[in-house]
């Protein structure tokens, strides 16, 4: 075995090679399948991993995705048809209470052998249209996890190079989309089985110990970075709460998040003791595919962003190391079985936020206002001429706070979500709908400050068919947070109304499931916007106006707010701004 350390070139052209390796397993996987979710919102994750299970190299793309599949490692050798691996093996793994991040998150595992030896696997994750589940393509409302559709744990869908007739059957008559199902799947399969191969050639290249070697220091350096910016915080313990909307089913119930985090030397824990209990539907989180894995980005994001640090720190096991994660058992990051999970995503979103705002105090060049941190995600369905079911899967953007050199990005995933928008040109030529409105929002003003919160987007999907829509989104109460004197965000909501009468129009909660919807139906949604970072009064006037001449900032708002006086021609007065501003500063 070599001990030697690898030269820091070499040490750069196998890092290289790795992330390499891991982004085209990424493009293969987006590029050949089927269904939009994965084929344009690229909702899905793929990498490489050592017999121990821990992440060599991930692509770039959704964290909750890739970060998840040491746990789906751990829960597949629990769970392995025939408990042993072999070479041309291929395992379909879906089970949240054995390491999924939730059931329509399909992990495809391929191991790895090396003259003969099993070294690694390979594998990636993406979220499935419909698996079966009690209501088309999403569920929230349902009593338990079986209600989610099917669950797979360790299944063979290749055992030694021989596909699983039977298998590929049960997908076909238990989902309302077995086309796209099946044909994603063979997406990933295709994906793992070429991370794999490419895999099997640096090896061969450079030798199984040199390779090794050279991926434990590459781990090591991660988590050498990753506690050197944990040292930087105070020892302490820090501690923020918000509240989610509802489970789905009792809407007046508001469900408490608490946040702390506890920093000792170079190493930290997030203890989520303190939030609410486990739910009577599926809005609960899975503990070690979707809980933890929230912590461990929330955390790179904060501490290893490539614009704050001399060089980039390769994205691997190293950099989750320092971090441990508590939540009682019972409670709403850590149900119990067979509590259902399948809504897991704007908990996890939430908790990024309050850790974020719980270190505000000490990271002040490093945090964020309040993000919408939500996510909206809707599935709208309906059946065809011909009996078979049309299903659509759909992220929604929202906006991030303001940061402390810049405005909140507008309209765009944020904190724990990356995926892209689904272009509405696809969707016109492949669904029968149509979008009425996709657009930042106009009838609110972001959070005002020094740099300004991020505007929310608004997206008016109408169906052409009677069928279903089921929406999972969040913050229609809890406004996002401004920051060092900026102020609050706006939050979020929902509306349904029918092209035939517009003006007829229902206020929808954050989530909701299987609402029968009829042909003109439109789903109208309004992402929340982002809180303000620092003094608004310290934001230039020349800004301000270029704010109310883009119409992110009305007339009312800048006077009233930013202490800048224009006219209705909006032409900046120098010295009414001076003395307004004087006023506001008392």
């Amino acid at each position: 075995m070599n001990t030697q350390p690898v030269d820091p070139i070499t040490l750069q052209v196998i890092s290289g090679a790795l992330k390499t390796i891991a982004e085209e397993m990424g493009h293969v996987l987006y590029r050949m399948s089927f269904s939009s979710i994965i084929r344009e919102s690229q909702d899905m994750g793929a990498g490489l991993f050592d017999t121990r299970y821990q992440t060599i190299c991930e692509s770039e793309s959704t964290p909750m995705h890739i970060g998840s599949i040491p746990a789906y490692l751990r829960g597949i050798e629990a769970t392995l048809q025939g408990g042993a691996w072999h070479e041309g093996d291929v395992v379909v793994h879906n089970h949240p209470y054995h390491g999924s991040s939730h059931s329509p998150d399909l992990a495809v595992i391929v191991p790895i052998f090396h003259e003969g030896e099993l070294v690694g696997f390979s594998g990636n994750t993406a979220h499935h249209i419909d698996i079966g589940a009690a209501t088309p393509g999403l569920i929230i409302d349902v009593g338990d996890v079986y209600a989610e559709g099917m669950l797979m744990a360790g299944l063979k869908l290749y055992e030694r190079g021989v596909r699983n007739e039977a298998l590929v059957q049960m997908f076909r008559y238990n989902s309302r989309a077995s086309d796209q199902l099946i044909r994603d799947i063979e997406a990933q399969v295709a994906s793992a089985q070429l991370g794999a191969r490419r895999f099997k050639e640096l090896l061969t290249r450079y030798g199984k110990d040199f390779s090794f070697t050279a991926i434990n220091q590459l781990i090591d350096y991660a988590e050498t970075i990753m506690r050197q910016q944990i040292a930087q915080i105070p020892d302490g313990d820090y501690r923020a709460e918000g509240f989610l909307d509802d489970d789905g089913r009792n809407r007046e119930r508001r469900l408490p998040v608490v946040v702390t985090v506890k920093v000792s030397g170079d190493a930290l824990e997030v203890d989520l003791t303190g939030s609410a209990l486990q739910t009577e539907t599926a809005y609960n989180v899975p503990f070690e595919g979707s809980c933890k894995v929230a912590a461990y980005a929330a955390f790179r994001k904060l501490l290893l962003d490539a614009a704050t640090l001399p060089s980039p720190v390769p994205s691997n096991e190293g950099s989750f190391r320092p971090i441990s994660v508590v939540a009682p058992l019972g409670t709403i990051f850590n149900p119990v079985f067979p509590a259902a999970a399948e809504a897991r995503f704007t908990q996890c979103n939430r908790m990024i936020d309050l850790i974020i705002k719980a270190l505000a105090p000490v990271l002040p060049e490093r945090v964020i206002a309040g993000s919408s941190a939500s996510i909206s995600f809707a599935a709208y369905s309906g059946v065809k001429a011909d009996g078979d079911y049309w299903v659509f899967l759909e992220v929604n953007e929202g906006a991030y706070g303001g940061r402390p050199k810049s405005d909140g990005p507008d309209a765009i995933d944020n904190l724990m979500a990356n995926t892209r928008n689904n272009p509405i040109e696809d969707l016109g030529m492949h669904l029968p709908m149509i979008c009425d409105r996709y657009e930042l929002r106009d009838d609110v003003q972001p959070g005002a400050g020094k740099y300004r919160g991020g505007i929310g987007v608004v997206k008016a999907q109408r169906v052409l068919t009677a069928g279903f829509i089921t929406h999972e989104s969040e913050r229609h109460f809890d406004v996002p947070w401004g920051v060092f004197g900026g102020c609050d965000g706006v939050v979020g909501k929902t509306e349904i109304y029918n092209v035939a009468s517009p003006g007829q129009v229902v206020s929808m909660p954050s989530k909701f499931s299987g609402y029968a919807s009829k042909a003109g139906d439109v789903m109208a949604y309004y992402s929340p916007c982002g809180g303000g970072y620092g003094n608004p009064l310290e934001r230039s006037a020349e800004q301000v106006r270029e704010d109310v001449l883009d119409d992110f900032c009305s007339l009312e708002q800048a006077f009233e707010v930013y202490g800048v006086v224009l006219d209705e021609q909006v032409r900046l007065d120098i010295e009414a701004t001076r003395a307004r501003r004087q006023q506001l500063q008392g």
